[in-house]
């Protein structure tokens, strides 16, 4: 007889790895056809499994979105924290930060930090049912509250080596930053525009680090 091997969180690697077959298979299903027009039987066959194997995972589609959604904010939080050390790595021979070293500092992260538009496309559609839906609402709200908050940590850590402080919380610099760059992604996405992402960074630079700048006063 054989037994599962539990990992550090007490859940068995069988299990993890079905969970996360079955999170690759909504990605791909919800990116392509929608939530709402993506059925929980169309999950299983695209992740090999049962209804059965769906259900001792998660208790609905839209927890298995709330999942998905958790999943990626774990992600792209990681990759911000690598991206911060590899910026912070390659300006640290500098005195201060000007307006140009700020401008390499976020061109470093902007380069770093990758780009999926079928996330947001997926994020978009999450962000309608919780403004539909009460229950949804509340798990959604809680996962941006978390994101918020650690993206603000980090800021807050990185600041004291970059020599300078925020005049604002750092909450709040946060979502002034990441709303104008969203915006930005937005419309090169709408404009038809091949590489919407690379076409972002493009209008970021021509304000975020002047933003940044006015955000901030040396140390």
């Amino acid at each position: 007889m054989t037994t599962d091997v539990l990992d550090d969180e007490g859940v068995s690697r069988r299990r993890r790895h079905t969970r996360e077959r079955l999170l690759d298979a909504a990605f791909d299903l919800f990116a392509d056809e929608g939530v709402d027009a993506t059925s929980i039987e169309a999950v299983c066959e695209r992740a090999g499994f049962t209804r059965g194997a769906f259900y001792s995972n998660f208790e609905s589609k839209y927890a298995l979105l709330l999942a998905l959604a958790a999943r990626e904010h774990r992600r792209r939080l990681h990759e911000l924290r690598e991206a911060l050390d590899v910026a912070q790595a390659e300006r640290s021979d500098c005195d201060g930060l000007d307006l140009d070293a700020i401008t390499r500092f976020l061109e470093i992260l902007l380069e770093r930090i990758s780009d999926d538009r079928r996330w947001r496309v997926i994020n978009a559609e999450l962000r309608l049912i919780a403004m539909r839906q009460p229950d949804i609402a509340r798990h959604h709200h809680d996962l941006d509250r978390q994101m918020t908050d650690e993206v603000a940590d980090e800021i807050e850590r990185v600041m004291p080596t970059l020599g300078r402080r925020l005049v604002l919380p750092a909450r709040q610099v946060m979502r002034v930053l990441a709303a104008g760059y969203m915006a930005d992604l937005d419309a090169a996405d709408l404009s038809g525009d091949p590489q919407p992402a690379a076409r972002a960074r493009e209008d970021a630079a021509t304000w975020l680090p002047v933003v940044a700048d006015r955000l901030t006063v040396p140390l």
